[in-house]
C-alpha cells in the first residue's frame, strides 16, 4: 500500500459526488417505496489472449513470465469497495459474480482472500450465490475444487465449442479435450455450474451446431448459455470479419438449441439460457428483473437506487490506472443519474429478455413510474404479437424472444 502514495498524489479525482451518498439521497424527482434487491460484480480483468470477437474490458496478459499483480489488485478492489460502502450500507448482497477476462487466472489463494475480504465488509444473505467465470485454457485438475473450498458455489466454464477448428478461429488458448476435462472437473466440484457455448460460428454447418450440442448435453450441464457469434466494434473480427452463417441459418441453430434442451428438461428461462429446475442463474436475473448490482474493478458498471434517484457508475478501465485511482479512493470516472424518460427502455431493456417477463407491479417498484409511462409500448408490442399480457405481468411470445431488439425498440423513449 506504501508504493501506491506516489501514483495516488499524482492523478485526478474520480467522478464529483460518485460516492457522496448524503448527495444522492437528496430529495429528486422519483419516490422509490422499497430498494431492489442487491447484487456485487468483481471485474478481474486479463486473460491469456484478447479473443478477435471479444469487446469486453479484458486486457492480455504479457508480462514475460512475470506473475499477475494480484496482492496489488485485490487491494484496489478493497479499497474500491471501501469508498463505495456507504452507498450501500445496511443492504444484504444476494448475488456475488467474479467475471473478466478470466478469474481463473487468479490462484485459488487470491480468489480466497478476494471472498474472506467481501465477507468481512459485506452483509451476505445466507445463501449468497458466489459464481465466478473460469476458461479451460487455464485449467489445472484439483484447481476448481480449491476455488470451491475458497467459497465459490457456482462456476461458469467458457467452453464456446467442442471442435477445434472453431476453438482456433475464436482465437480460444484451449482445445476440445481441454474443455472436456474442464467441464468434467466443474462437474465434480460443484453442485451447480454453466457452461457456455457459442453458435453461428465462422464457416459453421448445422452438422458442426449439432455436434456441439450433442456434445456439451452428454456433460449434463445444468445451466447453458448459448451466445450467437455478433461482430461488435473495435474487435478483431470488426478489422477483418469473418464469413458467418446467414441470419435465417443462426435463428434454425438457435431453434435447435431450444428443442434439445428442452427434451433433456431444461427451461429457456432467458433468451440465451437453459436451466434444469434449481438451477438458474440468480445473479444474471437480479439485473434482468431490474435489480441494483455494485461493480468493483477495472471498468465495471453499477446500477445502484436511492429513495429518489437511480444511479449508474463506470469505473476507470486501463488496469494500471483503475488501480492507482481505486488506492487513492477515486475509481469512479463516470457517475450519471438516470433520466426519468429514459426508466422505461432501461427497465424493458432487461425484463423483456426474461421467457416470464414481468409484473406491473415490479415495473412501478423497480423504476417509480406509473404504469401508463409503458401503456403505449406495450399496446404497440401486444398488436405485433411480439408480447402478451394480463391484468397483472406481461411476458414475451416467443416471436418476441427470437425478435428481441424489435421488442426493446418499442418502449424507446421516442419510439
Amino acid at each position: 500500500m506504501k508504493a501506491s502514495v506516489p501514483i495516488a498524489a499524482a492523478v485526478e479525482p474520480g467522478a464529483p459526488h460518485a460516492n457522496d451518498v448524503l448527495h444522492l439521497m437528496r430529495p429528486g424527482p422519483l419516490q422509490l417505496a422499497a430498494l431492489p434487491p442487491l447484487s456485487l460484480y468483481v471485474h478481474l480483468p486479463w486473460c491469456l489472449r484478447k479473443c478477435p470477437y471479444c469487446d469486453f474490458n479484458s486486457h492480455e496478459w504479457r508480462a514475460g513470465g512475470e506473475a499477475l499483480p494480484e496482492q496489488r489488485y485485490l487491494d484496489a478492489l478493497v479499497a474500491d469497495l471501501d469508498a463505495a460502502l456507504p452507498l450501500i450500507w445496511g443492504r444484504t448482497v444476494h448475488t456475488i459474480f467474479i467475471g473478466g477476462g478470466t478469474p481463473s487466472l487468479f490462484s485459488p489463494e487470491a480468489i480466497d482472500r478476494l471472498i474472506g475480504d467481501l465477507r468481512a465488509r459485506l452483509k451476505l444473505a445466507p445463501d449468497c450465490e458466489i459464481s465466478l467465470e473460469a476458461n479451460p485454457g487455464t485449467f489445472e485438475r484439483d484447481r476448481f475444487r480449491a476455488y470451491r473450498g475458497a467459497g465459490v458455489t457456482r462456476l461458469s466454464v467458457g467452453v464456446q465449442s467442442f471442435n477445434d477448428a472453431h476453438l482456433q478461429a475464436l482465437g480460444r488458448v484451449h482445445d476440445r479435450a481441454q474443455a472436456i476435462a474442464a467441464v468434467e472437473e466443474a462437474a465434480s466440484a460443484f453442485d451447480t455450474f454453466n457452461l457456455d457455448l457459442m453458435y453461428a460460428l465462422p464457416g459453421q454447418t448445422p452438422a458442426q451446431l449439432e455436434a456441439d450440442l450433442a456434445q456439451a448435453l452428454a456433460l449434463a450441464p445444468p445451466h447453458l448459455s448459448v451466445y450467437h457469434l455478433t461482430i461488435e466494434p473495435n474487435t478483431y473480427f470488426a478489422k477483418f470479419p469473418p464469413v458467418v452463417p446467414e441470419d435465417d441459418d443462426a435463428y434454425a441453430m438457435l431453434d435447435r438449441i431450444t428443442e434439445a434442451t428442452a427434451a433433456l428438461g431444461m427451461t429457456r428461462y432467458e433468451v440465451s439460457a437453459y436451466a434444469r429446475e434449481g438451477h438458474r442463474c440468480a445473479h444474471n436475473l437480479n439485473y434482468w428483473q431490474f435489480g441494483d448490482y455494485l461493480g468493483i474493478g477495472a471498468g465495471a458498471h453499477s446500477k445502484l437506487s436511492f429513495a429518489h434517484r437511480l444511479v449508474r457508475q463506470v469505473r476507470y478501465r486501463e488496469p494500471q490506472r483503475y488501480m492507482a485511482q481505486a488506492l487513492a479512493g477515486a475509481a469512479v470516472a463516470q457517475s450519471d443519474e438516470v433520466a426519468i424518460a429514459d426508466l422505461p427502455f432501461e427497465f424493458m431493456l432487461n425484463a423483456l429478455r426474461l421467457r416470464e417477463g414481468f409484473t406491473l407491479a415490479q415495473f412501478t417498484e423497480r423504476t417509480g413510474l406509473s404504469i401508463t409511462a409503458i401503456q403505449r409500448g406495450l399496446e404497440a408490442a401486444e398488436n405485433k404479437g411480439l408480447l402478451q399480457r394480463d391484468l397483472w405481468h406481461a411476458w414475451p411470445t416467443e416471436r418476441g424472444l427470437d425478435f428481441l431488439s424489435d421488442l426493446q425498440t418499442l418502449f424507446l423513449p421516442d419510439a
